[in-house]
């Protein structure tokens, strides 16, 4: 797989993710053999005017490479400026946030709202890799609803802007995250370009990545909701794709050591009370389908402390 001037070790990659893919998240990732990881998505406009603060969610390791930087916004001069300042940062590339559905984005005109106007799509695309100085791909969906499907013609348009790559969720933005992925819109966007197209959506066991490629032609697949308090499914999926082989699902016990791993990360990071905040709900995913899991859950959301949270994990039946 290459994007650009970007070599990428395997076919799977992992999806920006507002408010769980922060540096601790992708150095798990990373290690469970994602070929390539991204920052969580940040405003090109707060980038400009209040850089220092914003740049914050931006900041990487060495250990986290291959990393790209993703940005949303509306407007190709801010877009531009923000894209030198993360130049600064030296990601191995920059995204375009295309895709996302939430009001607060979508309703400014912002995320997939911007599939809505092709001409500024393009406009946004070639202002940024005009300024860039790394590859510059785009995420996107199917098209704003049933009614503006128009994956095929927005990627084009960034093609021609310059984009090395497109990433396509087969979901409206009506759609937000319910029903079904439409794999087809994939397919059509992969016969209609010529640079990579990433496959995006129903991505939760690693057959369901095996058929996005056969069925879509794509050149990689990007899990995303699939990963929540399942990062083998990473693993799993890289190690499916290149030898057949089905490995199992991790046993409990090995799911409480990366639960506890974790989240010595994150507090190590941002400290003890954010830390132990912001992993609840990770411990709530990765606690998903245990027995008993629901009354566990309660006592993790009631944890204050490192200590506290990883007593209530490693007494759990069977540690």
């Amino acid at each position: 797989m290459q994007i650009g001037s970007l070599a990428l070790q395997n076919k799977v990659i992992l999806a920006p993710l507002a408010g769980v893919t922060d540096s601790s998240f992708r150095i798990l990732a990373r290690e469970m053999g994602c070929a390539l990881v991204f920052t969580e998505m940040i405003s090109a406009k707060g980038a400009v005017c209040a850089p220092e603060q914003t740049l914050k969610i931006a900041r990487f390791t060495a250990q986290e490479r291959p990393i790209g930087i993703q940005l949303f916004g509306s407007d190709p001069e801010i877009f531009a400026r923000a894209t030198e300042l993360c130049n600064g940062q030296a990601p191995d590339l920059l995204d375009i946030n295309m895709g996302c559905p939430v009001k607060k984005v979508a309703g400014k005109g912002e995320g997939c709202a911007l599939m809505r106007d092709p001409d500024k799509a393009y406009a946004i695309t070639k202002a940024v890799c005009d300024a860039a100085t790394m590859p510059v791909t785009v995420k996107m969906r199917k098209g704003w609803d049933d009614s503006e499907v128009n994956a095929v013609e927005v990627a084009l348009a960034v093609q021609e802007a310059g984009a090395a790559a497109v990433t396509v969720h087969g979901r409206t933005r009506a759609q937000g995250y319910s029903g079904r992925a439409d794999w087809s819109v994939i397919a059509r966007v992969k016969e209609a370009l010529r640079v990579p197209v990433v496959g995006n959506g129903d991505i939760w066991e690693p057959q369901d990545a095996q058929r996005m490629l056969q069925q879509t032609g794509c050149d990689a697949v990007m899990l995303a909701r699939g990963v929540l308090g399942n990062l083998w499914l990473i693993r799993r999926t890289v190690h499916y794709l290149e030898t057949g082989e089905l490995l199992p699902e991790p046993e409990m016990a090995e799911r409480v050591r990366l639960a506890c791993r974790h989240l010595k990360m994150v507090v190590d990071e941002k400290g003890e009370y954010m830390g132990v905040r912001e992993m609840r709900k990770h411990m709530a995913w990765y606690l998903k389908g245990m027995r008993g899991a629901a009354q566990v859950r309660n006592e993790i959301m009631r944890a204050k402390t490192k200590e506290e949270m990883t007593a209530i994990l490693e007494n759990l039946p069977g540690q």
